[in-house]
């Protein structure tokens, strides 16, 4: 491999929604190489960085699932393309009332998922934050 920092940077590209909050620390909505999509932890912010549906986690995870959706559109894919997601979840028993949100998002479609009961997340309130990776067609050169 070489020791070029610049070698692989055609195959990289940053993506970054317009009216989305602003990242809460140095990183950006998603990153795609080559055929590989990392979308990032999603959160239930609007356009302004506040909170979506205090204390609701349903309509948390659907907001977080809609901007997920809406990233993977802007790479002309979608969530049939997911391969794996992490759940993050401040109750893991919120996870059967998410679950009817997360299969009308993904159809038929079943990533590889892991779910993480956690104690708190970046923002107060936040009850989920979803990440995702998916597979995408190759970019040609």
């Amino acid at each position: 491999m070489p020791n070029d920092k610049g070698s692989h940077m055609s195959l990289r590209e940053e993506i970054r929604l317009e009216a989305s909050a602003e990242p809460l620390s140095h990183y950006t909505d998603a990153v795609r190489f080559g055929n590989l999509l990392f979308i990032s932890g999603a959160a239930p912010l609007n356009p302004d960085g506040r909170l979506v549906a205090p204390g609701d986690v349903v309509a948390q995870a659907d907001h977080v699932l809609h901007t997920m959706g809406r990233i993977l559109a802007r790479v002309g894919s979608s969530f049939a393309d997911v391969l794996k997601v992490t759940v993050f979840l401040i109750d893991v028993e919120d996870r059967t009332r998410i679950n009817p949100i997360r299969q009308r998002h993904f159809g038929a479609a079943k990533p590889a998922s892991t779910l993480v009961e956690v104690s708190r997340l970046a923002v107060p309130g936040m009850l989920v934050e979803i990440e995702a990776v998916a597979g995408l067609p190759i970019i040609p050169p």
